[in-house]
């Protein structure tokens, strides 16, 4: 039977490489963030509830309305599109060009009782809202369909 002397110490220095690797793949993920803010876009959304009609708004500046598609699939609205914006600034000893740009997609579970093929949206100022009109009462009571 062999025999080792136990010390501590040693428990330590293993916690200590563990916590450096955890650190380094901390690190790596914050700069693959950061550098990727500039491929990607996510915009600021509300949601509200009316009497008639619940609604969502995306703040969307600078977004041309033909850069955005809205479409319902599956109970589900799906709000996408793309950013393009580039801004330049040309003085007498001064040039300046900036670029920002990136793709959003927002998706929202739709409640039960709406009435889908309503659904309208309006942009205004740079911000998209689109409103999802609640079925009536009277359409969702049961019918009796008469026999022929």
């Amino acid at each position: 039977m062999f025999v080792t002397r136990y010390n501590p110490y040693n428990e330590l220095r293993g916690a200590t490489k563990g916590l450096e690797i955890f650190n380094s793949i901390l690190n790596n993920l914050e700069s693959n963030r950061e550098e990727g803010v500039i491929a990607s876009f996510l915009p600021s959304v509300n949601t509200r509830e009316g009497e008639y009609a619940y609604h969502i708004e995306l703040d969307l500046p600078g977004i041309k309305k033909e850069d955005i598609e809205i479409t319902t699939e599956d109970n589900i609205l799906t709000i996408s599109g793309e950013r393009k914006l580039k801004e330049e600034v040309k003085e007498e000893d001064y040039y300046k060009v900036e670029s920002r740009y990136g793709k959003f997609s927002r998706s929202f579970t739709l409640p039960e009782k709406i009435d889908v093929e309503n659904i309208h949206a309006e942009s205004k100022d740079g911000v998209l809202e689109v409103i999802i009109p609640k079925l009536k009462e009277e359409d969702t009571k049961p019918k009796k369909i008469e026999i022929k």
